[in-house]
């Protein structure tokens, strides 16, 4: 998926070189009164850049407030099949909001991968997303396999009498991004996957279980339930850590009040 990354501000630019970083096959494009050095490609008008770039990139994240990307892409929209996916950042990195082509054109896996990178909260607003409530936490020995995982995540649920078509995102720890059996489980379960930064598993004040073999493993107090908890908003534990053949799985619920 090509990606361009666009950005008006200096704050924007410091983003858009940590998603340049880590998102392949990406194109940064800077307004020309940025300061700095870059390697950016430099323009005038925003509006004049998307019309030109809309149709060579499959998504294009604007480092901007939302109304500049709507005035942006809004003339050039024709219908959720064919149109790139868009993502706008604030730019504080709070969050990541898939914003056209959600479902159909990637917007919201693209979204998931920008808050992956700058530690976001992704926004997504589709329908058949947004209904889902569970969060699977997953935690795992290096070299699990996806097989493995899958099973794990699998049994977790039937055991707890939930439905995998009602869990929006699998989350781990930052220290497993690269972690190729998470990422091929994801793909597998077709469920976005979320990781969350050791910081915050670290400076977490929800009650989830900790763990001195986690501790002494990865240096974090805990892996599943945490993530499950952090990666949604008003999350309650509904499943707590289980092992399955050295994956540990917990199950948490969105949109809980009390």
């Amino acid at each position: 998926m090509s990606i361009a990354i666009i950005t008006l501000s200096p704050e924007g630019a410091l983003l858009a070189a940590r998603l340049g970083s880590e998102l392949p096959d990406s194109r940064t494009y800077m307004h020309r009164n940025v300061p700095g050095q870059s390697t950016a490609e430099r323009f005038s008008s925003i509006t004049e850049l998307t019309a030109r770039i809309f149709h060579e990139h499959a998504g294009i994240v604007f480092i901007s407030a939302c109304g500049v990307a709507v005035r942006a892409v809004a003339p050039l929209l024709k219908h959720k099949t064919i149109d790139p996916a868009v993502v706008v950042v604030d730019v504080r990195a709070r969050w990541a909001i898939s914003l056209v082509s959600g479902h159909e054109g990637g917007a919201n896996d693209l979204a998931i991968a920008v808050s992956n990178v700058l530690f976001s909260e992704a926004v997504i607003t589709t329908a058949t997303e947004a209904l889902k409530t569970l969060i699977v936490g997953v935690g795992c020995r290096k070299g699990t396999t996806s097989g493995q995982i899958v099973t794990a995540v699998n049994r977790a649920l039937a055991e707890a009498d939930l439905s995998l078509s009602d869990v929006r995102l699998i989350s781990s720890a930052d220290i497993k991004k690269n972690e190729q059996g998470l990422l091929d489980a994801s793909r597998e379960l077709d469920i976005p996957l979320k990781f969350i930064s050791s910081v915050e598993i670290r400076n977490c004040l929800l009650d989830f279980r900790h763990s001195d073999f986690v501790v002494e493993q990865v240096k974090l107090p805990a892996v599943a339930e945490p993530c499950a908890l952090l990666a949604g908003r008003k999350t309650k534990l509904l499943v707590e850590k289980k092992s399955f053949n050295g994956v540990t799985v917990a199950v948490a619920q969105e949109s809980c009040l009390s």
